[in-house]
């Protein structure tokens, strides 16, 4: 015989019975108490010095000021299930926690406190502002940490990390420094994206971009026939204009270039220029040029020698004398308006003008292009390897199709601005002496001391530090036996919403860091988690869930397993609180059907009986045993978390619980050896089945599987192989024995039968495999054996078999006879409706397709309907 064990230990010793099994499963009183166990025995710690392959994941570290909300939960989970499926599967397995110091988010968090004690950063002083976020940090931050315990995440929290720990410091600033050495870091006055709120600069990728009510205002430059005409969304930046621009082609304006033309309200008179990059098809061809507030106007001024004029300070109020000095931007605009109507120089005027606006991510402010003195990143080789990692197949992104993304942002990167003008966070590296002296210190030497010197004011990106994490966390830059244990990582499993936010950073310093080593080989991106209507979860919409509050009423199990199931690579997440209900009621599923099989013996002590000695019913369960344990393998190997959950439910509700477990209590119920048989072939298919669901569902699986075999614990348990028994002729028995039951089943709840009602049945199985299954086809179908004076008032053949029924006594015939007549007359007029509209061509030729099509299912609904219930009428007994 094939081996059906699935390679599981020989002779594992039994468990407890089912009487140390609660009646019904209460999540609460074994999570908390089950995850402290396997932290206390170090079922997650990774050893370095293993000799088993490793397997290495990093959490996307989240912020310090954060707390669980569903994504994590959703992303921890896809996670927690790839890390624990590998520990079993004999791995060396490395989660790496960790969280983000998170420079903006946090430093706010802790302005807010201050004011409410009437006092700003200011009041404090850097060093002292910092000590208190420090403290900060002790007292309130990282809640998150105890939150992933909730959810069962088995990471290793002896190598727990901190993006500003001494040790990521200490990465940080090596790589600033290697990188200032290569020319790849430099110091330039660029335009960037600046909040007036959060007083920093920020990334591109931080901006939010949405469409806004604005203004559209057309001003006239200059007078008489030599005037041109420019639009605005920004009229308050015309006060920094140093030039109007028109395409070298455009006969329009051409007679003009180079001549200069007066600036509105300023006296000033600015040149007009050619440039290409004007589009002659928009507007009036002409667009005004503000170097300083626009990153196109700046790269026009760069082409054309423009001086740059910035008109606003770090709070977006106009700091140009005059009348407007000292207004906000926006009060500005309407002045300026108002005073450019007033002069006559308004050409025209469009409100609402609703264009795309860029906000920052954290406070949602209005983005303020500002001309500033920053750090950058020349990411031009960087990002080309990056992208060749991909090409080249080192790294491979799944779903494939995010490769378009992947490679239309790393080939079109632009220079990174690294400096932030905030107080908490990596401050940048670099001295500058009295005498213009600039000079980048690394993380072994001094900073140069005397008169004069001072260190940089600003501080680093947060995802500079975070671009670092696949290799700082495991010591870098030294070279531990960590790195060289768990670097490269396995996966990246992240959201496809930071794809370039994070996952690219990673790239380019991974490969630059790691001398061309990618940090993972695989990046395996999901989607973002959204309410069961498909809609983006906010707190202005009011639908925003707090995923303590589901593990609560309905386990954490429940919770894993519904994000696990909705989990298709690459798409959004839906999810509404009936699908975790339905979760929590599978989890019931597995618990009673557990206790059920142990309060009858199930085993899984010495080997499975040979397959002669099995039923039909064994042999299936055993076949499909193996072949959902392969599909499962598969669907892993492919990251498809909702494909494999949707298998392993199936397998597990309908397969072994609906049809194994009700199959096998008639063969329990006689006894002798077949009985023994069957205890056994239980045993193993819930041991095997349990193995499975554990990484999903890890706190029911380990309760059940624990008292079941008796052995230690699932987290280190062997994950089961496909031992390779297969057995086609006893599935398609069994799928006839299916068939069988589904079509009584059917006529039954036709019949308006109650499902435990009996019902007197002569079953005809001569000559068909189901003759043997004679007990276990009456103990599905309630149906009991015939007394003298049987009398069959429907007849129904199936498979090669008839079940012939004595419905008399069991309904009320003329109730029934009544009640069908009523549904098809119904479907009778339905047809008859949807005849009358296929049949009209006048109807055929004006009616969409999709709606022709819908009445053509109507009508085929109908006649399936009709044919149904004319064949119950005709099973009714007569009289």
């Amino acid at each position: 015989m094939t081996d059906t064990t699935n390679q599981r230990p020989a002779n594992t010793p039994a468990g407890d019975d089912a009487a140390t099994l609660p009646t019904t499963y209460a999540p609460a009183d074994v999570e908390g108490e089950l995850y402290e166990r396997w932290v206390e025995r170090g079922y997650f710690t990774a050893d370095a010095a293993s000799d088993k392959p490793p397997f290495t994941i990093v959490i996307p570290p989240p912020n310090v000021t954060g707390s669980l909300h569903l994504g994590h939960a959703f992303e921890h989970t896809l996670i927690d299930a790839l890390v624990r499926r590998k520990r079993m599967q004999g791995f060396e397995a490395l989660w790496q926690p960790g969280m983000d110091h998170a420079g903006i988010a946090t430093q706010n968090v802790v302005e807010r406190e201050l004011a409410k004690e009437g006092k700003s950063r200011h009041d404090l002083g850097r060093e002292e502002f910092v000590e208190r976020v420090w403290k900060w940090k002790a007292e309130s931050g990282g809640q998150i940490s105890g939150q992933m315990r909730r959810l069962g995440d088995g990471v290793d929290w002896s190598r727990e990390r901190f993006t500003m720990d001494e040790g990521l410091s200490q990465a940080v600033q090596t790589i600033f420094k290697k990188l200032f050495d290569d020319e790849l870091i430099y110091r330039a006055e660029r335009i960037i994206n600046w909040c007036p709120r959060c007083l920093t600069a920020i990334s591109d990728i931080e901006v939010e971009y949405q469409d806004d009510d604005g203004e559209l205002v057309s001003i006239r430059y200059g007078e008489g026939e030599d005037s041109i005409v420019v639009a605005t969304t920004r009229a308050e930046t015309m006060l920094g204009d140093t030039a109007v621009a028109v395409h070298p082609d455009d006969e329009r304006y051409r007679h003009l270039v180079g001549t200069e033309i007066e600036l509105p309200l300023t006296g000033r008179r600015i040149p007009i220029v050619a440039d290409e990059h004007v589009d002659p098809e928009f507007g009036t061809g002409a667009v005004k040029v503000t170097p300083a507030h626009d990153p196109n106007d700046f790269e026009i001024g760069q082409r054309h020698g423009l001086p740059n004029i910035a008109v606003m300070d770090e709070h977006a109020v106009i700091t140009v004398h005059g009348p407007f000095l000292g207004l906000d931007r926006l009060e500005a605009r309407s002045a300026i308006v108002a005073a450019l109507r007033a002069d006559g120089r308004i050409v025209a005027e469009k409100r609402p003008y609703v264009h795309s606006v860029g906000h920052c991510s954290r406070c949602k402010t209005t983005i303020e292009p500002r001309l500033s003195m920053q750090w950058w990143v020349k990411v031009g080789p960087l990002a080309q390897a990056a992208g060749d990692a991909v090409r080249d197949g080192r790294v491979k992104i799944h779903p494939q199709e995010m490769e378009k993304r992947y490679f239309d942002w790393v080939d079109n990167l632009h220079d990174w601005c690294i400096s932030r003008q905030l107080w908490w966070g990596h401050r940048i590296p670099v001295w500058y002496g009295p005498n213009g002296e600039i000079v980048c210190v690394g993380p072994d030497e001094q900073p140069p001391a005397g008169e004069g010197w001072h260190q940089d004011t600003d501080v680093l990106d947060t995802w500079f530090s975070s671009g670092l994490w696949p290799f700082s966390t495991l010591g870098w830059p030294e070279q531990t036996e960590s790195l060289a244990k768990f670097y490269p990582n396995s996966v990246l499993v992240t959201g496809y919403d930071i794809l370039f936010f994070w996952v690219a950073r990673m790239m380019m310093f991974g490969l630059y860091a790691m001398d061309g080593t990618p940090p993972f080989h695989t990046i395996a991106l999901h989607g973002m988690v959204r309410d069961q209507n498909g809609k983006k979860m906010s707190k202005s919409f009011g639908n925003v869930v707090n995923p303590l509050d589901w593990m609560d009423k309905y386990g954490s199990d429940a919770l894993r397993f519904t994000l696990a199931r909705g989990a298709n690579p690459g798409v959004d997440v839906p999810i509404g609180e009936d699908w975790v209900q339905a979760a929590r009621n599978f989890a019931n599923k597995i618990w009673n059907a557990t206790r059920f099989a142990l309060m009858n013996g199930a085993t899984v002590e010495g080997p499975l009986p040979a397959p002669e000695e099995l039923t039909a019913a064994d042999r299936w369960i055993l076949s499909r045993l193996n072949s959902t344990v392969a599909e499962v393998d598969a669907l892993y190997d492919d990251y498809q978390f909702s494909k494999l959950s949707e298998a392993l439910y199936h397998f597990a509700w309908d397969e072994v619980f609906d049809w194994y477990v009700e199959l096998s209590k008639t063969t329990l119920a006689k006894g002798g050896p077949q009985a023994d048989a069957a205890r056994r072939v239980l045993g193993e298919v819930l041991d095997i089945t349990l193995r499975l669901l554990h990484p999903i569902v890890p706190f029911v699986t380990e309760t059940l599987w624990t008292t079941l075999t008796g052995a230690e614990s699932l987290v280190i348990a062997d994950w089961p192989q496909d031992s390779g028994f297969r057995d086609g002729g006893a599935e398609a028995e069994i799928a006839t024995l299916q068939r069988v039951v589904t079509e009584v089943r059917r006529f039954r709840t036709d019949q308006g039968l109650k499902p435990g009602q009996r019902v007197p049945a002569r079953l005809d199985l001569d000559g068909t495999v189901l003759a043997v299954h004679e007990d276990a086809i009456r103990s599905l179908l309630r149906l009991t054996v015939p007394e003298e004076g049987f009398a069959a008032t429907a007849s129904l053949p199936v498979a090669g078999a008839t079940v012939a029924l004595d419905l008399s006594g069991t309904i009320d015939v003329a109730a029934e006879r009544k009640r069908l007549a009523k549904d098809l007359a119904a479907a009778e007029k339905e047809k008859a409706q949807t005849a009358g509209k296929l049949g009209n061509e006048a109807f055929l030729a004006k009616a969409p397709d999709d709606v022709v099509a819908k009445i053509r299912t109507r009508q085929e609904a109908a006649e399936a309907d009709i044919a149904r219930i004319t064949a119950q009428l005709a099973a009714l007994p007569q009289g």
